[in-house]
């Protein structure tokens, strides 16, 4: 097996848009080590993040992180160690079109 380190997925989603920024490839895992939010605006902004096991639609169980507020110009790190299993999705919500979500880990194949 063969572990590759990396970018996961980035994305500076729409507003108030649940959006996939990494889905697992088939016959992939993958762990994810950590997730930076960063606030590109003055103003204060909100956030949620979800993982969706088999890409299966949103729900309220699948949330890591609901509504949590960044301030004007400055960042989250979540440091979660999460696993995913082949076809998994985190998913990302801001309510600014301002906020910029980066995933890294690894990918196990």
């Amino acid at each position: 097996m063969a572990t590759i380190y990396k970018v996961l997925g980035q994305s500076a989603p729409s507003a108030t848009t649940s959006t996939d920024l990494y889905t697992v490839p088939s016959a992939t895992e993958a762990v994810v080590s950590s997730i930076v939010i960063a606030n590109r605006d003055s103003a204060a902004a909100t956030f949620r993040l979800s993982f969706a096991p088999a890409g299966a639609a949103l729900a309220d169980g699948q949330y890591a992180a609901y509504d949590v507020t960044v301030g004007g110009g400055d960042s989250t790190i979540i440091t979660i160690g999460a696993t995913l299993a082949a076809t998994d999705k985190i998913r990302v919500y801001a309510s600014s079109a301002n906020l910029t979500f980066t995933a890294f880990g690894s990918e196990i194949s």
